[in-house]
């Protein structure tokens, strides 16, 4: 069984493995121990604080195959984006330029360097063995956070965003960074990204152009890449798509692949989600399958699992599967329909 949990610090050689086998562009991930030391040690400090409101919290899981006792998997959920430091996005809007002389009015597509999604709740860190690509521990590792937002709804923002990795090539070249960063850094893309996981994006973006980047001075290879998704990147969009999350006008600063957007009351595995309590049994006739988690904080767990979901009635769990969430008879639980 997989069970989808906190990150802990005996965590951190497996962890490293992830980030060394996950895509260019997933910054939140870096193959650095230290790094990922710290981010572990983060997201346990963020799960033990008790907190009022949003903040800098980071809260980290893990894809855990318990059989195997091995991970398959991480994503995570910033509370704040911009908290500690501007969160910087490109912002893809028209510039209209007019003449009443000449009666012509003309809109031309422009880049500006902004922190507009500050304050916004982030998901990142999405990586799954390759192994289990479009299968329903995609959306286990994906949705499960949207599952633990709606338990914990005071810990994060009215508002949802995310960033989709952003086209580059299988020798980890961007025509989108090779047209815009490069300029500004001797850096190719797959070490700017590196460095950007290792430090943070701040320093980088503090010395990009501070100016328009007028869209059609680009060259065709780069304006084809503002908003197109990496194909290892489309499993990842495609789940919160239907989860309700839509594009807006924000690009990646260094590949310009798109970002995502909701008003977190809309998104389904929130607005939609059904809470119940836990009936303990030796067999469970099964009707459909779920995405189940418990609403602890710290102790938080979530799986899939084959369930019969009655309207207000109490929902049947098998052994394993309560061992698995951590709950008990009565133990009050989340779930909704894949």
């Amino acid at each position: 069984m997989l069970v989808l949990r906190p990150v802990e610090l005996t965590d951190l050689p497996q962890l490293q493995q992830l980030a060394r086998d996950s895509l260019v562009g997933v910054t939140s991930l870096p193959d650095d121990t230290e790094r990922l030391r710290m981010r572990i040690l983060d997201s346990c400090a963020s799960f033990d604080k008790d907190v009022a409101a949003h903040g800098p919290e980071n809260y980290f899981f893990v894809l855990e195959d318990l059989q195997a006792q091995r991970l398959v998997g991480c994503s995570e959920i910033l509370a704040t984006a911009g908290f500690s430091e501007p969160f910087y996005s490109l912002r893809n809007r028209h510039f209209t330029s007019a003449s009443r002389e000449l009666n012509i009015e003309h809109g031309v597509p422009a880049l500006s360097l902004c922190h507009d999604l500050n304050g916004h709740t982030l998901l990142r860190g999405f990586h799954i063995d390759a192994a289990l690509v479009r299968t329903d521990f995609s959306q286990l590792l994906s949705r499960a956070r949207l599952l633990f937002i709606a338990a914990h709804a005071r810990r994060f923002a009215d508002t949802v965003i995310t960033e989709i990795v952003g086209f580059s090539t299988d020798e980890g070249q961007s025509p989108f960074w090779d047209a815009v960063g490069k300029h500004f850094f001797d850096l190719p893309y797959v070490e700017a990204e590196r460095l950007c996981g290792l430090e943070s994006r701040t320093f980088l973006a503090e010395l990009m152009p501070q100016y328009p980047i007028y869209v059609p001075m680009l060259p065709q290879a780069a304006q084809a890449c503002i908003g197109r998704i990496h194909p290892d990147g489309q499993e990842a969009f495609d789940i919160l798509e239907r989860e309700g999350f839509e594009t807006n006008s924000y690009i990646d600063l260094f590949d310009g692949g798109p970002t995502l957007y909701a008003r977190t009351s809309n998104i389904l595995s929130i607005a939609q989600s059904q809470t119940g309590t836990v009936q303990t049994g030796s067999h469970v006739d099964a009707r459909g399958s779920y995405l189940v988690s418990n609403d602890s904080l710290k102790d938080y767990r979530a799986i899939v699992a084959e369930l019969d979901v009655q309207v207000g009635q109490p929902v049947q769990l098998s052994a394993p599967m309560c061992a698995a969430l951590n709950v008990t008879e009565g133990s009050p639980i989340r779930l909704i329909a894949l």
